[in-house]
């Protein structure tokens, strides 16, 4: 892998972090969720040694990829903020309805963007120049970062060692099974030695990634409800890694007034099981996977 490159490993409540350190100066790709915001700030403070931080670097703007963003702001007066092209007048005007994080019921502290990433850019960050490309599939406006000389990648969500993130626009009713096969299609066309990716540790099979990957969208696109499925038991689990520990009654307030949950509901075919029994009963099968218990008192808790 390449050198100057420090990948901060931070589960799945937050994203990967990636320091990019040298002569073209100091850049960190995606910034973790707002509950690690200071996390996030120590880790790269602590890296850098009292060097300033440059630019960041969003893939997409999921809450968990850029939550750190306004901290990081904050810390660094001068820092510089690039964003996907299409996500840029969404940030300028702060849409919390189509930066989606009003739509999965989590949260991003507001954050200034500097200018767009766009398709086919190269970027000098550290010590390389980085290509940009288009990754649509898990969000429409994702991009993901190729370095040539050691083939590194950064996948962002768009390929893990065992899968991929969510397809977000299914949920809102938009073919996009076979725009993640295309995105597979390129990282494959770029011939990565070594996959930084969202979540996860970094790996270097590409090959045995691409097969499962493929595989589970092929399963997802046979059976969309499968997919339906899965995305709600993911977003329930997101919150719980958030909270740690909640209420019934507090998970049923926030289940109703998160619409993808609504719209997941719908896509699941139990349109008509009242909302908060379906919660309930999400609730019971993260249990029974082990991501989740319930105490004697009702209280839920991550696992």
């Amino acid at each position: 892998m390449q050198a100057n490159l420090t990948v901060f490993e931070r589960g799945w409540l937050s994203s990967n972090c990636v320091l990019l350190q040298g002569r073209y100066g100091n850049a960190l790709v995606d910034t973790g969720y707002a509950t690690h915001a200071q996390q996030t700030v120590d880790l790269v403070a602590h890296a850098l040694a009292g060097a300033p931080l440059q630019h960041v670097i969003n893939t997409h703007l999921h809450s968990d990829h850029c939550g750190g963003n306004a901290a990081l702001q904050q810390h660094w007066a001068t820092l510089q903020t690039w964003v996907p092209n299409g996500c840029l007048p969404l940030v300028q005007a702060w849409d919390e309805d189509k930066l989606s994080f009003h739509a999965t019921g989590q949260q991003c502290p507001r954050f200034e963007a500097t200018g767009a990433l766009r398709i086919g850019d190269v970027r000098p960050l550290g010590d390389a120049h980085w290509q940009v490309h288009g990754a649509a599939g898990h969000d429409p406006d994702m991009v993901i970062l190729f370095e040539p000389q050691s083939a590194t990648l950064i996948s962002a969500d768009a390929l893990w060692e065992n899968g991929f993130g969510v397809i977000f626009p299914e949920i809102e009713g938009i073919e996009a099974f076979d725009v993640m096969a295309k995105t597979l299609d390129t990282i494959e066309q770029l011939k990565p030695r070594h996959i930084i990716p969202g979540h996860g540790k970094p790996f270097d099979d590409t090959a045995a990634a691409l097969k499962a990957a493929r595989s589970r969208l092929e399963q997802f696109a046979n059976h969309p409800v499968k997919h339906a499925h899965y995305a709600a038991k993911v977003l329930v689990k997101f919150k719980l890694l958030e909270w740690q520990h909640i209420s019934r009654q507090a998970l049923h307030q926030w289940g109703l007034v998160t619409p993808y949950l609504e719209r997941l509901r719908h896509l699941m075919g139990q349109s008509t099981m009242p909302m908060t029994d379906w919660l309930d009963q999400l609730t019971l099968q993260l249990v029974a996977s082990g991501a989740a218990s319930i105490s004697a008192d009702g209280h839920i808790a991550n696992q």
